[in-house]
Parts: structure tokens; C-alpha cells; sequence
């Protein structure tokens, strides 16, 4: 893949303890000031995804709203298309709908939805959302989703056909949350943008090859096809305290995250070759070890997932995710208060503007993607 010419910066906003709205929404505007690109939102079992981009969109004008993501199966799937199209139109359509299948821990724990066939669910969900979004009437035969619902699937014999009655929209973008290799080829199909994460640029072939063979096997185009990565941004001339505040994170994905038997985040650092890792840090957390098993990840991990270090250091990094392919880095910006994360943040698109101005390198996409995640590649 030709490495994108410009690499677009995206924000976080929201999370399980937000409650000073106002001074998210004057973040949010102060990162579209600066020059950022998107403002993304996440869902748990705290805030939902989609609410919090309402209030922001009312804040800013140019910036695009993004949801990383909402989890499928938690709502219908013209429920979700009906939220889209809403902030479609209240934004001015900057909208982006991210999904993701989150997990059986979330989705049979707080959802009560049963995780089956999640590939399935997630190709109707969105064929489901474009259908209503495109104001067609919305008649679909599927495995999970059967509409309109006849007394033969359980339904009272006396739903209607119906079509919105909203605008509809030429296209609603739909980016896919996808780890496994399955659902990135299906990412490659049917998606307009990947929302990455436990990602290290040599090891990108690991995520880009299936996302590649799923939009050829569709007639679509690679490079049409949104990549969005990211990790914390920190400028400091201590990277040492930096790694040993950042291994927390790590330390969790592969420990806390998921079920006893699934962890899709720790699948997605052993197929990147760093599975060694992972088991030991299971294998400690499980054992209620946690400072044990922070000591097992290394500084090389924590340094090839986030960009740390002085400006210079930064921006060869950033170099890397430019030439492997990525087209959109999410960026954490360090710091205690809003203020210093606006800092980090101003000093963070100074960098990438830097290094978007730079010729891109003839041979640098296919020597990032050939370096295979041993642990022994990052710098």
C-alpha cells in the first residue's frame, strides 16, 4: 500500500467519570482549533457512545464525530441507523458510525445478548443500517435479524413494511473495531474505515493483509480504506517513567480484559509474536499478581504502541505508522490537566505536520510490513 500522503489526527472524548461536559466540549474545540481531525467516543457499561457526540457537535464546526464504538447487539440495528442519521443531520455530516462486537463478557453480562456468530451480526447490523439509512424499505431476511418479523419467526403476523421518514443519506461512513483475522478481512469487504488497536507498525501486515484480501474479494479498493490507529502521545526527556507509567495499560489489556477462555486483545499481541508475554502476564493477573505481571511487559512494547520521547523521536515513530500505511493516528495526549493535554496535543500536530510535509519513502511500506513482531524490532 502507498503510505497517505497526510496522516489525519483524531481525540478521545467522554469516558465512565466524565462530568464536566462543558470543559469537554471547550477540549474538543480547542483540538479542532489546533488543527485534529475527529473526536471519537467509546462505550462500556458507563456512558454510551452516541449521546456525548450530540453535545459536542452543538460545540465545534469543522471536526468529525466518531463513535470507537458502539457495541453491536446492544441496540437494533435501525435503532442504530435512526442515532446515525440523527447526528448526521445535527452535525452537518460529520458523522462516522464505529462498531465493534465487544465480547461475551460485556454483551451476556450487561446486555444479555447472547455473543454467537458475531462476523454474522456484525455483517447484517451493518447491511441493516445502510438499507435504513438509504431510506429503502426495510425487508431483510437474515440469521439474526428477520424484518418485518412474520408469526413464523415469532412476531404477531401484524408488522408493517416501513421506510424512514427522515432524509435519507447517501452514504453513511460505518468503520469496523476488528482484531481477529476473520472480521478483518469481513473489515475489508464491507467497512469504510478500521478502528485499530494493539498495533505496532512492523507488525502491520498482521492486520493489513486480511483487511486487503476482504476488499479485493469485494472489488473494492485498499487504499479507499480508512486505517486509524493510536496510543498515548508524551513528549519527555524521561522516557523511562513514561514506560513505567504506560505499562499499566498493556499489563490490563492482556490481563484484565475478556474472559477466562477469550482475550482478543492478548490474541492480537501473540499473533504479532508477542505471545510469550501475554501468557505470563494471564497467568500473574489471574493470580491476583498485578505488580508481577506489569514487571513482564517490555519497555520495547510499551515504546512500539505510543509515541514517547522527545519531538525528534516522535516524529520518526510517527514516521513508521506514515509509512506502513495509516492514515489516521488516535492520539492520547499526555497530561495531568486539560491545559498540558492541549500542550502535548499543539505540539503533537506540529509534529505531524512535519512529517505529512516529508517525500515518503519508495520502500519504507514494504520494509515495515516484512519486519514480523519478535520483540525485537521497535525503535
Amino acid at each position: 500500500m502507498e503510505p497517505h500522503p497526510v496522516m489525519r489526527v483524531a481525540i478521545g472524548a467522554g469516558g465512565a467519570k466524565i462530568l464536566d461536559w462543558p470543559g469537554l466540549a471547550t477540549y474538543v474545540a480547542e483540538a479542532e482549533r489546533l488543527g485534529v481531525d475527529a473526536v471519537w467516543t467509546a462505550e462500556a457499561w458507563a456512558h454510551d457512545a452516541l449521546t456525548p457526540l450530540g453535545f459536542i457537535a452543538a460545540h465545534t464546526e469543522r471536526i468529525r464525530l466518531m463513535t470507537n464504538v458502539v457495541q453491536i447487539g446492544a441496540r437494533s440495528p435501525a435503532m442504530l441507523a435512526m442515532s446515525a442519521m440523527t447526528l448526521h443531520s445535527m452535525s452537518g455530516g460529520r458523522f462516522v458510525l464505529g462498531l465493534g462486537t465487544s465480547g461475551p463478557s460485556v454483551m451476556e453480562g450487561w446486555h444479555g445478548v447472547p455473543f454467537r456468530d458475531p462476523l454474522q451480526r456484525t455483517r447484517e447490523t451493518v447491511e441493516i443500517c445502510r438499507r435504513v439509512a438509504a431510506g429503502e424499505p426495510l425487508e431483510f431476511q437474515g440469521k439474526f435479524y428477520r424484518l418485518p418479523l412474520t408469526e413464523e419467526d415469532g412476531g404477531t403476523g401484524e408488522a408493517a413494511l416501513i421506510r424512514t421518514d427522515a432524509p435519507p443519506v447517501s452514504h453513511l461512513p460505518i468503520h469496523l473495531a476488528a482484531l481477529g483475522p476473520r472480521n478483518l478481512r469481513l473489515t475489508g469487504e464491507i467497512a469504510d474505515g478500521w478502528v485499530g488497536t494493539a498495533f505496532l507498525p512492523e507488525t502491520a501486515h498482521v492486520f493489513f493483509d486480511p483487511i486487503r484480501e476482504g476488499a479485493a474479494a469485494a472489488g473494492r479498493r485498499f487504499s479507499d480504506i480508512e486505517l486509524a490507529v493510536g496510543g498515548y502521545v508524551w513528549f519527555t526527556d524521561d522516557p523511562e517513567f513514561a514506560i513505567e507509567e504506560l505499562r499499566l495499560h498493556l499489563a490490563l489489556v492482556m490481563g484484565a480484559m475478556g474472559s477466562e477462555r477469550r482475550n482478543f486483545y492478548g490474541e492480537s499481541y501473540r499473533r504479532q509474536g508477542w505471545g510469550e508475554v501475554v501468557d505470563r502476564v494471564r497467568t500473574l493477573w489471574a493470580r491476583g499478581e498485578q505488580d508481577e505481571a506489569l514487571e513482564q511487559i517490555p519497555a520495547e512494547l510499551v515504546l512500539g504502541t505510543n509515541l514517547v520521547g522527545s519531538p525528534a523521536e516522535v516524529a520518526e515513530r510517527l514516521r513508521r505508522y506514515r509509512e506502513v500505511g495509516v492514515t489516521t493516528f488516535r492520539a492520547t495526549p499526555y497530561g495531568a490537566t486539560v491545559s498540558e493535554k492541549l500542550d502535548t496535543l499543539g505540539q503533537f500536530m506540529d509534529v505531524v505536520r512535519q512529517v505529512s510535509a516529508e517525500p515518503v519513502s519508495p520502500t519504507g511500506s514494504r520494509s515495515a510490513e516484512q519486519s514480523v513482531g519478535s520483540g525485537s524490532h521497535v525503535g
